[in-house]
């Protein structure tokens, strides 16, 4: 195969990236103390709602960095709809089906995405993080929204420390839980 024709098939590095954000994202969300210690619902909601924060935190980090970042975060986006859209296939849940649900997560997303930026805005205070972390994560349950609230800070600092580069090349290490 020629070198353009290689170039025209592989990959972009952003896809790349993206994929192994999602991969680590996936990870993270599926740590045991979540819900052992801090009281996350093991249920679809509660795996989706702490999924969806990490992707926030990521796509956080990387909004206004122009160039790869933009690039990086539209994969990781991209990655986070066909993992929900594959989650929902896996559950038997025909075409007809999935279109309607996949539309009800999308707006889901952009409203978790528009909170979590709006509650990052008034940091350093943490309340209305907390108060997002508390209706959304911990669907308004019993589980510990101080220690959550402190875990999601501490990622986001953690993640604004990471260089670029390295997040641009899907490598991403997380905020190990208190």
């Amino acid at each position: 195969m020629s070198a353009m024709l290689k170039r025209f098939f592989q990959p972009r590095p952003a896809r790349i990236a993206g994929e192994a954000l999602y991969a680590a994202t996936a990870a993270q969300a599926r740590t045991p103390g979540f819900y052992r210690e801090l009281g996350v619902e093991d249920t679809r909601e509660g795996r989706f709602e702490l999924y969806t924060l990490h992707v926030i935190l990521l796509m956080d980090r990387l909004r206004g960095q122009g160039g790869a970042a933009d690039e990086t975060s539209q994969a990781l986006s991209e990655r986070y709809v066909r993992g929900l859209d594959d989650a929902f296939r896996e559950l038997g849940i025909g075409d007809v089906g999935l279109a309607k649900r996949m539309k009800a997560l999308g707006q889901a997303f952009y409203g978790r995405l528009k909170a979590y930026s709006e509650a990052f805005a008034t940091l350093p205070d943490p309340a209305a993080l907390r108060d997002v972390v508390a209706r959304t994560v911990l669907e308004g349950g019993e589980g510990n929204a101080d220690v959550l609230t402190a875990y999601v800070i501490k990622s986001r600092e953690a993640l604004s420390a990471q260089p670029l580069e390295r997040l641009c090349d899907g490598v991403v290490a997380w905020e190990a839980l208190a």
